[in-house]
């Protein structure tokens, strides 16, 4: 990594929810191009793109450098940001604790936030940026409370003993030179070292306006309202290397120091391996122990409920030996007693649930402990289908349970092997076609009725974006070439289109 280099820690993407508009890909290709060696993505309050990001950074030879933005309370008030960077796994866990904590403890208003006594513990592996401007000592510094701004960073830098950096931005803020001013004083006072970030929130320069549609579409405002908050410059942009070290010429330690902090961040996260939670089963057998014995126990009964015997009888014993030895070789023995478990729990307080379908009904394992309902042989169904040794692959049961009930499943799933063990997978709203039209005609404060008119006319398909409608309907692209803020409306609203707008809970996934 050449010292000459510049390595941005401070940017949030679209997944931040909140500010960022940057697109992973889109991200990565442009950190290529301007031959950054490492790049760190920080969102506000979440790591929601680490996996993304990290998968598309390892591809394109640039070191990903992991970590995010969280809102800080002191005393039971706001006190601004802080930006945390993983610098090994121990680091990583500790930011996930932190994270995990804020939204489970620390929510206000809606916002995750941690608590300044949560860092004594959870400190270890990870390098603190002050947050700039936005940071706590940022404001206690801007509010003319210097004493005060000096006892904070000197605790940050005991806490975080040579891991603490004051951050430094020159993004065309209001007082932003008596900040920087004041922030170097500081530094000199405490020989605390100092970084640069640019606080990337869009790619190019251009991108302004997008972000800020983006941003007033989060907060409810219109983009020409004189009372919403200008958070944001068009400044905040990836710079090159170049730009960076041209801005910061008078404070090249700054710079310097950007990849110190990526040189000192080395992690390897461990993808594609899978972890399946144990199953409680008696003290005198183990998992497949007991697999076997509820599955054979089974077995039987169901074949003297469908008057199964003789030779018949022997056929389906063989097969569910059969597929017991490629279940307990592939270690899956513990998923198949989870589902079961839920599915009779299910069963016995009258909760509806399907018969099974996918290729999981091809199991007799799954049928004789109640997971199906169907005779895999009776219907020549091939557990191959569903498990085969010769491709390793998770096994996945289609189960179906009464949608107004089915709460109560995953809230058992949830006392039975712990709230704190059990959680519902994430999903991201993304801003679609017809929806986005109406959120940008909205913030550049046009009519409901044009902007509805606009919306009608691209056609209704889940897969529908801004450029096909063009393509398709005729009447839209006439208006997009003939009238100025039809042809504003769509071109904003292409900048936006697909990016991910909120946060939702899958009604039926669960992660144990």
């Amino acid at each position: 990594m050449a010292i000459k280099s510049f390595i941005h820690l401070n940017v949030h993407t679209e997944y931040s929810l909140v500010d960022g508009i940057l697109r992973i890909d889109r991200l990565m290709d442009r950190a290529g191009e301007l031959q950054l060696p490492a790049l760190a993505v920080t969102e506000m309050g979440n790591m929601f793109s680490t996996v993304k990001f990290y998968r598309a950074a390892e591809g394109r030879g640039i070191k990903p450098l992991l970590g995010a933005t969280l809102r800080l309370r002191m005393a039971g008030e706001e006190a601004g940001q802080i930006l945390l960077l993983c610098q090994d796994m121990n680091g990583y866990r500790n930011l996930a604790r932190l994270i995990s904590r804020s939204y489970t403890e620390g929510q206000s208003q809606g916002l995750p936030f941690v608590h300044d006594d949560w860092l004594a513990g959870h400190g270890d592996g990870l390098i603190a940026l002050s947050g700039g401007q936005g940071g706590e000592i940022g404001q206690l510094l801007m509010n003319g409370r210097q004493d005060q701004a000096k006892r904070r960073a000197a605790a940050c830098q005991a806490q975080f003993e040579d891991r603490f950096y004051l951050e430094l931005q020159r993004i065309g803020l209001e007082q932003e030179d008596r900040y920087i001013h004041e922030a170097v004083r500081l530094a000199a006072d405490l020989d605390l070292p100092v970084v640069a970030t640019n606080a990337v929130r869009f790619l190019h320069q251009d991108d302004f306006e997008a972000h800020e549609a983006r941003v007033c579409i989060h907060q409810g405002y219109t983009l020409s309202d004189p009372r919403r908050p200008r958070l944001y410059t068009d400044q905040q942009y990836l710079k090159s290397p170049d730009e960076m070290r041209a801005l910061f010429s008078d404070l090249p330690e700054a710079i310097a120091n950007t990849v110190a902090i990526a040189m000192a961040c080395n992690i390897e996260l461990t993808l594609g391996e899978h972890y399946l939670p144990d199953f409680p089963v008696p003290e005198d057998r183990g998992q497949e122990d007991y697999l076997r014995k509820l599955a054979a126990d089974g077995l039987e009964q169901l074949c003297r409920e469908q008057g199964i015997d003789g030779a018949r009888l022997e056929k389906y014993r063989k097969r569910l030996q059969t597929e017991l030895e490629v279940i307990t070789s592939m270690g899956f023995s513990g998923y198949f007693l989870i589902v079961a478990d839920f599915i009779q729990w299910a069963k016995q307080n009258g909760i509806p649930v399907g018969p099974g379908r996918g290729s999981g009904a091809g199991s007799i394992v799954a049928w004789a402990i109640g997971i199906t309902e169907l005779d895999p042989i009776q219907y020549d169904l091939l557990f191959e289908r569903f498990l085969n040794p010769e491709r390793v692959s998770l096994p996945d049961f289609d189960v179906d349970f009464c949608m107004e009930r089915r709460d109560e499943v995953i809230d058992y799933v949830a006392g039975r092997y712990g709230r704190d063990h059990v959680s519902q997978i994430i999903t991201f709203g993304t801003m679609a076609a017809k929806a986005v039209v109406r959120d940008v005609g909205r913030v550049l404060g046009y009519p409901y009725g044009f902007v509805d008119q606009i919306a009608k006319l691209i056609p209704f398909d889940l897969n529908m974006t801004l450029e096909r409608a063009l393509d398709e309907e005729k009447l839209l692209k006439q208006r997009y070439d003939s009238e100025e803020e039809v042809k504003t409306l769509i071109d904003l609203a292409r900048k936006l289109e697909g990016i991910s707008r909120n946060a939702g809970r899958h009604a039926g996934g669960i992660v144990i």
